[in-house]
C-alpha cells in the first residue's frame, strides 16, 4: 500500500478530494495531512474524513528538522502540495528526492513564481486577456514553479470571464485530473 502525505494552507478542497479518491484503494492511501495554517478548513475536513492532520510553525519547517522528522516516521512514496503556499526546503527536498509534487492553477511556465497563487493568478490571466489556461501538475525543486512538469490541462478563457469564472474552470480541472495523475505517478 502506497503512503501519501498532504501538504495544504487553506480550504483543502483538493486535499479532500484526494483522501476521497484513495479512501477504498487497496494501492494507496492519504495517512497524514499537514498544515502551515492552524486555522485553515483543511483541519476540518480532515477530521470529519478521519485523517491525522498537523500544523506546524516556519521554525518546524525549514529551520530544524521536526517536519522532516515526521515525514520520515510517515516514510510517504508521495508528498503532495495542495494549496500549499510556503517555498519547500531543500533538505527536505533532498531526502524524498521526486517524490514531492505541486499542483499549479495555470499553465507553467507562464503565471508561476512567488506570489502567484489562487485569485493572483485568476486575476492575472484576466487582466492579460488570455484566450486559455489550465492547471499544470510538476515535481517540486528548490525554485517556485519551476519543476519538472508531470501533466497539464487546458481550457478556454472567454472574453467576458472574470477571474471567479476562471477559477471555477481551474477548479474542475483540478477535481478531475489531480487524483487520476497522483495514481498514476504512484503505479509508475
Amino acid at each position: 500500500m502506497k503512503r501519501i502525505v498532504i501538504f495544504a494552507s487553506g480550504s483543502g478542497s483538493n486535499a479532500e478530494n484526494l483522501i476521497k479518491f484513495f479512501q477504498n484503494s487497496d494501492e494507496a492511501s492519504v495517512i497524514q495531512v499537514l498544515t502551515n495554517n492552524p486555522h485553515a478548513k483543511v483541519l476540518d475536513r480532515c477530521k470529519n474524513l478521519k485523517i491525522s492532520a498537523l500544523s506546524f510553525n516556519r521554525i518546524a519547517f525549514s529551520k530544524t528538522e521536526d517536519v522532516l522528522n515526521i515525514l520520515k516516521t510517515s516514510q510517504p512514496d508521495l508528498i503532495i502540495l495542495a494549496g500549499f503556499l510556503w517555498k519547500f526546503p531543500e533538505f527536505i527536498l533532498n531526502e524524498f528526492k521526486n517524490k514531492v509534487i505541486n499542483i499549479h492553477p495555470a499553465l507553467l511556465p507562464k503565471y508561476g513564481g512567488k506570489g502567484m497563487y489562487g485569485m493572483h493568478v485568476h486575476n492575472a490571466i484576466v487582466a492579460n486577456k488570455e484566450s486559455e489556461t489550465g492547471i499544470t501538475i510538476h515535481y517540486v525543486n528548490e525554485n517556485y514553479d519551476e519543476g519538472a512538469i508531470i501533466f497539464q490541462a487546458k481550457c478556454d478563457v472567454k472574453t467576458s470571464d472574470n477571474a471567479e469564472d476562471v477559477a471555477a474552470k481551474i477548479h474542475e480541472l483540478e477535481m478531475e485530473h489531480f487524483p487520476k495523475v497522483v495514481k498514476q505517478l504512484l503505479n509508475s
